[in-house]
């Protein structure tokens, strides 16, 4: 394997929706490969799905997002849907 090729990087973009809209990555960040931007991705939404339980505002369902690409277009995109309910105020 050429040693030039191995050691690599790709620019991944993680741009991120939920209810509020998107908000896009401009500025990307280096991973090795798909599986390490497939990583990235899980650590972001869990992030995202922390700061909307701590900002919980009486919505009760969240929808968030997290769309992943490179230069060449969409690599994949990681989504989690759930619901808050209080049972008392």
């Amino acid at each position: 394997m050429d040693r030039w090729k191995a050691d690599q990087m790709t620019l991944y973009y993680f741009s991120l929706r939920d209810n509020r809209g998107l908000f896009a990555d401009e500025n990307g960040i280096d991973l090795r490969d798909e599986a390490a931007a497939q990583e990235e991705a899980a650590r972001v939404l869990s992030d995202m799905a922390r700061d909307a339980v701590y900002a919980f505002k009486g919505a009760n369902d969240y929808k968030m997002s997290v769309e992943v690409r490179d230069d060449a277009g969409p690599v994949m995109n990681a989504s989690l849907t759930f619901e808050l309910c209080k049972s008392r105020d």
